[in-house]
């Protein structure tokens, strides 16, 4: 009977040892990661690529829809979607030496996001500023906005190897180019109509945009010259030395440069040189009255963040808008003191369709007005969550009124490689902080190269 027993145990012992074997032989393939090289490879195919293993963050449809508006922009704009348990060691670069391409590259790990770029994409500045306004998103939000972002402000042009125009293929025959020809000729004319509604209509909506501005910025201008008219500074007088009238004579210049560049204003984005001349000329009145109470001159700092007519800031105070996230803003004194103290700060105020808002819910023509006075790339985390900062992120803003970011937005990028050409692994390491976790440049921590600061 124990033998009958033992002999009919036996098959189900074997089953058993098969099992076993056939899970440790195939546990280490399911939980194994993708490699930088398979990751590499999809993103020469195309600019979005989504591990099976984080497939929740993103679905197909929305990884479709993400890489068509990048391949429709003609950007090298590389997003890579990634399980939070992924190695983070030097991850960046990695990525980037792997795939050979120059470009700006967007990893969502998890909950975490952060980016890199060559520098002839984007400056590190732009960069961190872009991150900054996405952190804390849902994935597919954090992505198309910061997608839209950076197509917006970045610079280059989409691989070859992601198809576009110049995808292979037989040419075309002679039929299709005369039917194709015929049909631009037949509807040329439709077309060309079309587009000077189109250009009717944005420079209406150009000119309105400017006679608002232009209310905002005479009023500018003004209290600028009043400050002046108070001043009771005479360069002859005796204790003036020359760097005090050398003070007074760039405001009074500046004073001069702002009016002209006003008068002279035909576009809304004409109008970050007035208030950009305003920003110096109060600056040189800092210094000036720094000079005559024998106190340490000020360093350069932006506007006051609520009303740039307060003059130069003089430290960071955190600020929440309403309905927004905390961040920190340059204020002036008395605006420091009322935070302080649980006040209201002094906000400017304009005009607008639904009565008196503060500049940052005004409108889009209010942008390059900002972007004069808080130029320099800290503009975008200044106004994250706020109706113009939304604003100012999208390719249509960039096109009707610039960035108005300082040297957020695209332009010159410098030299090197262009954003798209295939560089190996001819690249500068600094701009990828070399990854994360290694203490040289963090995932949204100590990047290395001087990049992205801060940490999760």
């Amino acid at each position: 009977m124990k033998a009958v027993l033992r002999t009919r145990s036996l098959p189900a012992l074997l089953l058993a040892v098969l099992a076993l074997a056939v899970a440790t032989l195939f546990a280490p393939a399911a939980s194994a990661q993708t490699g930088v090289s398979t990751i590499a490879e999809a993103l020469r195919a195309g600019p979005v690529y989504v591990d099976p293993a984080a497939s929740a963050q993103l679905s197909k449809a929305d990884a479709d829809a993400l890489a068509k508006r990048i391949k429709d922009a003609d950007k090298p704009l590389f997003i890579a979607v990634l399980p939070a348990d992924y190695p983070t060691a030097n991850l960046f670069s990695r990525l980037r030496a792997a795939t050979g391409v120059t470009g700006l590259y967007g990893i969502r790990l998890g909950e975490r996001f952060d980016a890199r770029a060559d520098s002839s994409v984007m400056s590190v500045t732009a960069r961190q500023n872009l991150v900054a306004s996405v952190q804390g998103e849902p994935a597919k939000a954090q992505l198309t906005d910061f997608t839209d972002r950076a197509l917006a402000h970045m610079g280059g042009h989409a691989p070859k190897s992601w198809g576009g125009s110049s995808g292979g293929g037989g040419g075309a025959s002679g039929t299709a180019l005369i039917v194709a020809g015929a049909v631009v000729v037949a509807g040329g004319a439709g077309a060309y109509a079309l587009v000077r509604r189109n250009r009717r209509r944005r420079e209406q909506e150009q000119r309105a945009a400017l006679d608002r501005l232009r209310v905002v910025v005479d009023e500018d201008i003004t209290a600028f010259g009043e400050e002046l008219d108070r001043l009771d500074f005479q360069p002859a007088a005796p204790g003036a030395d020359d760097a005090m009238r050398a003070d007074y004579e760039h405001a009074l210049d500046t004073y001069d440069t702002a009016k002209q560049r006003m008068a002279a204003a035909s576009r809304p984005e004409d109008v970050r040189t007035v208030t950009e001349a305003l920003e110096d000329g109060r600056f040189s009145l800092a210094r000036l009255a720094a000079r005559r109470e024998g106190r340490p001159l000020p360093e350069r700092r932006p506007p006051c963040f609520f009303d740039p007519r307060h003059g130069p800031s003089v430290t960071d105070a955190t600020w929440t808008p309403p309905g927004g996230a905390a961040r920190e803003v340059p204020v002036c004194a008395a605006d420091a003191t009322r935070l302080a103290d649980g006040r209201d700060p002094v906000i400017r105020e304009v005009d607008t369709d639904h009565g008196r808002r503060p500049y940052w819910d005004a409108g889009p023509a209010y942008g390059p007005w900002a972007g004069g006075y808080f130029g320099g790339g800290i503009l975008p985390g200044l106004l994250v969550g706020t109706l113009l900062g939304s604003i100012m992120a999208t390719p249509s803003y960039a096109a009707d009124y610039g960035t108005g970011y300082g040297d957020f937005g695209g332009g010159d990028f410098g030299g090197g490689y262009e954003g798209g050409d295939v560089s190996g692994t001819d690249f500068d390491p600094g701009d990828f902080g070399g990854g994360f976790g290694d203490g040289g440049g963090d995932f949204g921590g100590g990047d290395g190269g001087g990049d992205f600061g801060g940490g999760f």
